[in-house]
C-alpha cells in the first residue's frame, strides 16, 4: 500500500502528446501499446482510421521517441491530407481541453485565419506547448500555424543525416529548431515533440516556455540562431540533462 502514491504520481506526471493529423492506424504495435485517447473532430466519433498514412507515421515517431508519454490521436485531416482551419482549430481545442500538454501539428499552409489564430492562442494561454512543421516549400515566407507560435511554441525545420538543412525545408525568423526529416518537416516536428515530452517528464514543474528555452539552449547552435535552422538541431539527451539540473 505504501508504494501506491508514488506509482500514481509517476503516471500523472507523464505528459500527453496530441497528434493533430489524419488519424492513425491503431493496429500498429507501437501505437496499440500506448492505448491512445482518440477522437475525430469532423465526425465527432472515436474512429480515427488513417486513410493517408501521414498521421500514422507522425504518431509512430512520437511513440518511439517520447519515452513513457501519453498519446492522443485527434483526426482533423481528410483522407487526402487536406485540413480546414475550422477542423484544425477544433482539434487544437479538443486536445487542450482533454489534457494534452504538447500538440504536434505536422500541417501548414501559406495563409492563416482568425479561427486558426484564436485556437493557437487558446492552446498557448492554457500552458500547452505547440510544435508545428515549418513547411516543405523552401521559402522564406511564413508558414502557418508554425509562424504563429512565437516564444510559446516551436516551429521545426528539417535537416538531412549530415546535419545540413534539407533542400525543401522552409526558413525564416519564425523557425525555432530543426530535426532529422529527410521526408519532410512533418516528420521532423514529432522528434521535437518527443524531446519536449522527455524534458517535461524529467521536470514536470517547468512551464511550456521553459521547456522551449531548454530545447533551444541545448540544441546544436548552443544559443545562436539562424533563419534556416533556428537554434539548431534538437538534442534530446542534452535537453533532458539540462531539465534535470533545473529541478
Amino acid at each position: 500500500m505504501g508504494l501506491l502514491p508514488a506509482v500514481l504520481a509517476a503516471v500523472v506526471l507523464q505528459p500527453t502528446v496530441a497528434i493533430v493529423d489524419t488519424g492513425a492506424d491503431l493496429r500498429v504495435p507501437e501505437l496499440a501499446a500506448r492505448r491512445p485517447v482518440v477522437y475525430d473532430v469532423r465526425t465527432r466519433t472515436h474512429d480515427v482510421r488513417d486513410l493517408s498514412g501521414h498521421g500514422t507515421r507522425v504518431a509512430r515517431i512520437v511513440a518511439r521517441e517520447s519515452g513513457g508519454a501519453g498519446l492522443m490521436i485527434v483526426r482533423a485531416g481528410s483522407s487526402s491530407g487536406a485540413f480546414s482551419d475550422r477542423n484544425e482549430a477544433a482539434a487544437i481545442r479538443y486536445a487542450v481541453d482533454h489534457g494534452a500538454r504538447i500538440l504536434n501539428l505536422s500541417l501548414g499552409g501559406p495563409r492563416t485565419s482568425a479561427v486558426e489564430r484564436s485556437a493557437v492562442r487558446y492552446a498557448l494561454a492554457r500552458g500547452a506547448l505547440v510544435v508545428a512543421a515549418a513547411g516543405d516549400d523552401y521559402a522564406s515566407r511564413p508558414e502557418y500555424p508554425a509562424a504563429l507560435l512565437g516564444a510559446g511554441g516551436l516551429a521545426v525545420a528539417a535537416v538531412l543525416r549530415d546535419g545540413t538543412r534539407a533542400p525543401f525545408s522552409n526558413s525564416g525568423p519564425w523557425v525555432s529548431l530543426a530535426a532529422l526529416g529527410e521526408d519532410g518537416t512533418s516528420f521532423a516536428a514529432p522528434l521535437v515533440s518527443a524531446a519536449a515530452a522527455r524534458v517535461w517528464a524529467t521536470n514536470p514543474r517547468l512551464t511550456a516556455r521553459q521547456v522551449v528555452a531548454v530545447l533551444e539552449e541545448t540544441a546544436s547552435g548552443r544559443g545562436a540562431r539562424t533563419d534556416e535552422l533556428g537554434y539548431g538541431v534538437v538534442d534530446a539527451a542534452a535537453a533532458v540533462a539540462r531539465a534535470r539540473q533545473l529541478k
